[in-house]
């Protein structure tokens, strides 16, 4: 803080000169200027225009050693701070932007979508399977091991978006291998948890367990290569199974071979994973910690050491409120994304079955919703990303509070419509090609569109850092339309809407508190 601020680089100056005092004496009023302060404004226009205050002009004068004596004599001000204020006051205010600048949220389209696409691959392997699934319908009416492969489908989506959550804190860190390790140890946990959720549904066909357990794993293995970047090797993994599945659309094949298949994408989704963890240094880490709790485990009969024989230990000193022990992600943090997972999967699943679980025909099933919204979150992430790049457009061009919440405005009302076409799009499309597939009526259309506000705000709402309150609204929601759907209040399709009405228009309001606050902008 003592140096001068004036660097010096081989060939000239980095800033321009300030006048130094002048000598008295002949042939020196021809180089006084007529007003040295013009001279020093115009020496100094840049970062004059630039500050924000004048004690930052002032502290630019003072650093090259410009005293209160020489501004007395030369430009007739008290100290620094009064020739800084005059200064201010002279140069008006321009705010240069720098030439060039980095977007951190710029990503790749096509990565996005590809994202997309791996979300809905793994339907087709319901496709792939269905003759392996055949028995008598359950007992809500739905074909046969469709609730067992809910339960577990629901717990393990639940699981992993937290753990997801957790592995990315660790990636935001820097530290990679705490990542491998937590996915090594949450992937197989989570794997263990949907497996045990299926297996508590009785009345399934003895394949749908197999299946269950099957999708379970795969939903480890999956989350692991997403987390850590690796979608172009899962989606090659999943090739097979796809490709057998549009095969199984236009003829019929052996079971030996629908089984191959399904376990030929298995197998190769669960080795490229288990390539990407660290898996032996895990298993060192784990004889570590029994070796140390052997070690320290205390013997019966073992006398206590002498006083003086015992090793000094020596301990950090800390403030009351730190932390002993490196610093790490919170556990507490990442359970609110899995309450999102939960509220949003339950209402992508009533938007479903919604009817059907409420009584209504078997036919009434609305498949091509869940797979659109699916399909969406690829460009659902995109468009994220392309909001948040317009709040930094906006944070820069802004000039008042209030400007850059109506830029954001703009911009927020541009990207949820783009979503909501394109989400409206792939269900018109899915509705045409699925086959049996209900109409879409206004009231699906709606309803449809709702929810994808819904998922779109919350995700927003979660780069905020806002995820609690997105996690409690669409918990919400979803606790009401399971309490209605148990105690049989209402029309099923008129209780969707409203519930999805309300969420969304919370959310929304939520959204547009937050939009004006630079904070959650970063």
């Amino acid at each position: 803080m003592s140096g001068s601020l004036w660097l010096r680089v081989p060939g000239g100056d980095t800033l321009p000169a300030i006048p130094r005092p002048r000598r008295t004496g002949p042939g020196t009023a021809a180089a006084v200027a007529a007003d040295p302060m013009d001279e020093l404004a115009m020496r100094l226009d840049g970062f004059i225009a630039a500050a924000v205050h004048p004690d930052e002009i002032a502290a630019i004068l003072e650093s090259d050693g410009m005293t209160d004596e020489h501004i007395r004599l030369t430009y007739g001000r008290r100290d620094s701070f009064d020739l800084a204020e005059a200064l201010y006051a002279r140069v008006p205010r321009s705010f240069p932007e720098p030439e060039e600048w980095t977007d951190p949220w710029k990503v790749s389209l096509t990565a996005c979508l590809l994202r997309g696409v791996i979300f809905a691959l793994p339907g087709l392997a319901y496709v792939l399977g269905a003759p392996l699934l055949e028995g008598p319908p359950d007992r809500l009416g739905l074909p046969a091991g469709t609730l067992t492969l809910l339960a577990g489908a629901l717990i393990g989506w639940v699981w992993d978006q937290t753990l997801s959550h957790r592995a990315y804190s660790w990636l935001g860190l820097g530290d990679r291998a705490a990542a491998g390790r937590t996915l090594l140890v949450g992937a197989p946990t989570g794997a263990l948890l949907g497996i045990a959720a299926a297996l508590t549904v009785p009345g399934g066909p003895p394949f749908s367990y197999a299946f269950a357990a099957g999708q379970a794993v795969y939903v480890g293995a999956a989350t692991v290569l997403l987390v850590l970047g690796r979608e172009r090797l899962l989606f090659a993994a999943l090739a097979p199974m796809a490709a057998g599945a549009l095969l199984a659309l236009v003829t019929d094949l052996p079971l030996p071979l629908r089984v191959a298949l399904l376990a030929a994408s298995l197998l190769a989704a669960c080795a490229l994973a288990v390539r990407e963890l660290p898996l032996a240094e895990g298993v060192r880490a784990v004889a570590r910690r029994i070796r140390r709790r052997s070690e320290h485990r205390p013997l019966w009969g073992r006398r206590p050491a002498a006083a003086g024989g015992s090793p000094v230990r020596w301990r950090m000193l800390r403030g009351e409120g730190e932390e002993y022990g490196p610093q790490r992600p919170r556990l507490g943090d990442s359970v609110p994304y899995g309450v999102f997972g939960l509220g949003t999967g339950l209402l992508v699943l009533y938007a479903a079955l919604g009817e059907v679980l409420a009584g209504g025909p078997a036919n009434a099933v609305a498949a091509p919703s869940a797979v659109a919204l699916t399909l969406s979150m690829g460009p659902a992430e995109w468009l994220l990303h392309r909001f948040r790049s317009g709040s930094l457009a906006g944070l820069r061009a802004a000039r008042s509070p209030r400007q850059f919440w109506l830029r954001m405005l703009g911009t927020l009302v541009r990207c949820i419509t783009v979503y909501l076409t394109v989400l409206l799009a792939l269900g018109a499309v899915g509705t045409l090609f699925w086959p049996g597939a209900p109409g879409l009526t206004g009231v699906r259309v709606a309803t449809l569109l709702l929810l994808g506000a819904v998922m779109w705000t919350g995700l927003l709402l979660q780069s905020f850092g806002a995820v609690r309150a997105a996690a409690v609204v669409c918990a919400s929601a979803a606790l009401a339309q399971s309490l209605a759907l148990l105690l049989g209040l209402g029309q099923p399709r008129l209780v969707q809407l409203v519930t999805a009405g309300s969420a969304a228009a919370v959310l929304a309001g939520l959204v547009c508190l937050f939009l004006g606050r630079a904070t959650a902008h970063r």
